[in-house]
């Protein structure tokens, strides 16, 4: 019987034979070669090995020598954030991955050589990170690209086509939606055109978004807020409905009301009721049609895209054409103040046209899952074109507080729901048209000793004010009128008595007929 010691020695002799052919194998084999021999090998061994591996590689491109060409794959970023959670509990050796935009930084991942097990509808699957590492005789200034990370699936070969339909897009939207769900949501703002072309620049910069309006905290009626709230939840989950009618994953709102309305707060209680990131769409930085499309391409979804004051951002009424010709003329006469200006003049050549392509057209399909807010304060001025049904689908008025709005504000500044001067500002916010932002402003505290009833009589007075002021403008309006109206009767009278002088002095004479000569008259006076 063989002794343990021989035993080890010849298992050592053994592996020792096995790693010298291996490396011979490995180094001096022709590379066609040992690709023909490997590739026989393995429908050998598939034959007796009921497995199949799936390999997801972390950068995209890396059969290319081109480096700067890689990018990561977000199959791998999906995969890496999916088994966090299993990594944390199966795995002994882990890596500490390091997130931007997220409120969790630092994500858990397995480390290499490492394996974890899932489990999914009663089918059990094993995930292991790998390495290789390029075989290369130069130094590399790009060492970890030259080590190739990869996430490798291992699974049952009865399970292919589950895996292949089923599993893998499982992964994907679990491991995105855990993403999204982490992440730090944005407040993004486009920059000038002139910085695009600088290295490692960026057609969007950003900043976290913390706003803190809610639909709870926003002055409106109940009911209004109930079906904005609804219609923002049927659009969030309406992408197969979207796809089977036909358009494309979008929706548009037209905020309007006079300032302080609170136009903003809304767009803010959007983002925050529906966790979307912001764009806020400066267009008088925008060039033209060209640049406004690139800058949607840049945009993500799950995102509200911002055009706040459409009707002094872009010019819509045709005053643009006017401004144009007056500042032709005035350079005509001053052509040194044209060569001053330089190549500093940057108006926005972007059209009606283009802003509705953007909006409403081919491209305004690209990415989905998007709402395009404009705001206003003289809806009246903007072309019906731009705000129709179908590019802006929900038009939203906001308007004047009214006592519900007011109860809300109430509630949010002094922490009451009822008190007994409830009854007199309800019925001065009858009579008064003042803006939720005017009520919050006297509903604050401004020291410590101020409580809720002082606030309120603040209210009070403020109202009593706007009132008094209100019925002193509409009587100035209305002795004005009057005295308008006043002075074209009296116009009338002198034209008509003028008129008569005249066809006195003209008798037998041929004149004009009553009209233009009244008209003369009052242009020109009398005349002999």
């Amino acid at each position: 019987m063989m002794m343990m010691g021989e035993t080890w020695s010849l298992v050592g002799t053994s592996i020792a034979t096995t790693m010298f052919f291996w490396t011979m194998f490995d180094n001096y084999f022709p590379d066609h070669l040992r690709s023909s021999i490997l590739s026989y090998g393995m429908k050998l061994v598939s034959f007796v090995y009921p497995y199949i591996n799936i390999t997801f590689n972390e950068f995209i491109g890396e059969d290319s020598d081109e480096y700067m060409d890689l990018k990561r794959s977000d199959a791998y970023a999906a995969i890496e954030t999916y088994l966090s959670g299993k990594s944390s509990k199966q795995a002994r050796n882990l890596k500490a991955v390091v997130v931007k935009d997220s409120s969790q930084p630092v994500q858990l991942s397995m480390g290499e050589n490492e394996g974890v097990t899932d489990e999914f509808e009663g089918v059990r699957f094993f995930w292991a990170v790998k390495k290789n590492t390029r075989r290369t005789q130069s130094i590399s200034i790009y060492p970890e690209i030259d080590e190739k990370r990869y996430y490798k699936l291992t699974f049952h070969k009865s399970h292919r086509d589950f895996v292949c339909g089923t599993y893998i897009n499982h992964v994907m939207q679990q491991g995105k939606a855990i993403t999204v769900s982490k992440r730090q949501r944005k407040l993004h703002t486009n920059n000038p055109s002139k910085n695009w072309e600088r290295y490692r620049a960026q057609k969007w910069s950003h900043a976290t978004f913390e706003h803190p309006a809610t639909f709870d905290t926003l002055a409106m009626e109940s009911k209004k807020k109930e079906e904005i709230i609804n219609d923002l939840i049927k659009f969030s989950q309406g992408k197969e409905y979207y796809a089977k009618i036909g358009k494309a994953w979008k929706r548009g709102y037209l905020l309007y009301g006079p300032p302080g309305t609170g136009k903003s707060s809304m767009i803010a209680a959007m983002a925050n009721h529906l966790e979307y990131d912001i764009y806020d769409l400066e267009l008088t930085t925008v060039k033209d049609n060209t640049e406004l499309r690139r800058l949607l391409i840049e945009t993500t979804g799950k995102s509200i895209i911002v055009i706040e004051d459409i009707d002094c951002s872009l010019d819509l009424t045709g005053q643009r054409k006017k401004e144009k010709k007056k500042a032709n003329d005035e350079e005509a006469k001053d052509p040194i103040s044209k060569m001053t200006k330089g190549e500093e003049d940057s108006n926005s050549k972007v059209t009606l046209s283009g802003l509705l392509n953007f909006i409403d057209g081919l491209w305004s399909a690209i990415g989905g899952e998007r709402i395009i807010v404009f705001t206003t304060n003289y809806v009246e001025k903007l072309d019906a074109a731009l705000i129709r049904r179908g590019r802006m689908d929900k038009h939203i008025e906001l308007s004047y507080c009214g006592f519900e709005a007011f109860k809300v504000l109430a509630k949010n500044y002094l922490d009451v729901d009822s008190h007994p001067l409830f009854a007199t500002i309800g019925h001065l916010l009858e009579e008064t048209n003042i803006t939720p932002a005017d009520v919050a402003e006297n509903l604050m505290p401004k020291s410590m000793n101020e409580d809720a009833e002082t606030c309120l009589k603040k209210l009070i007075e403020a109202l009593e004010t706007a009132k008094e002021e209100a019925k002193k403008k509409a009587e100035e309006e209305a002795l004005l009128k009057a005295e308008k109206e006043e002075k074209e009767k009296q116009e009338d009278v002198k034209v008509d008595g003028c008129l008569a002088k005249v066809k006195e002095k003209c008798v037998g004479v041929l004149v004009k007929d009553d009209e233009a000569l009244a008209k003369e008259v009052k242009d020109n006076g009398v005349t002999t």
